[in-house]
């Protein structure tokens, strides 16, 4: 989605990192919301390590309530989760975030992934953040789950 066509209706999410704003995440999970048809836009932040700390501990106070974190931020997101998912707390890092009633809640989506895959083995990282980001669209946009889109996404 272009920044022109974004209107007051359009749904909003953030993805943070060092290079959030030109990465195959939010590139993907927009032309996922996009072959879908949903009003809906990932706005990415570059941000460098000193400041992590500021985005995410203002995060509860923010209008920001989904949140994709790129990997560089994944294990360090952690300490500023309320409350994990089974498999963050596993992992010991969290893909995304959402805020809800002031508490920032971390998940992860491998075990979703493994569900939905039956070789994960002929998955590269490509089709498998492809596969990450429909689930993400999923969740908070009602997006379908294809993987015949994989192809088309990457």
């Amino acid at each position: 989605m272009k920044p022109e066509e974004i209107k007051p209706d359009t749904q909003l999410c953030t993805i943070i990192g060092y290079n959030a704003q030109t990465g195959n995440r939010r590139r993907f999970f927009n032309k996922i919301l996009k072959a879908n048809g949903i009003n809906a836009t990932a706005i990415a932040l570059n941000i460098k390590d000193e400041h992590f700390h500021f985005t995410m501990e203002s995060l509860p106070q923010s209008k920001v309530t989904r949140m994709m974190i790129e990997p560089e931020f994944q294990e360090q997101a952690v300490e500023y989760c309320d409350e994990l998912d089974e498999r963050s707390k596993v992992r010991g890092m969290v893909g995304f975030v959402e805020v809800i009633d002031g508490k920032v809640m971390g998940y992860n989506l491998d075990v979703e992934i493994d569900d939905l895959v039956e070789n994960p083995e002929f998955f590269d990282e490509k089709m498998v953040l492809a596969i990450r980001m429909m689930l993400l669209a999923q969740r908070w946009y009602g997006a379908k789950v294809e993987l015949d889109m994989i192809p088309t996404i990457i």
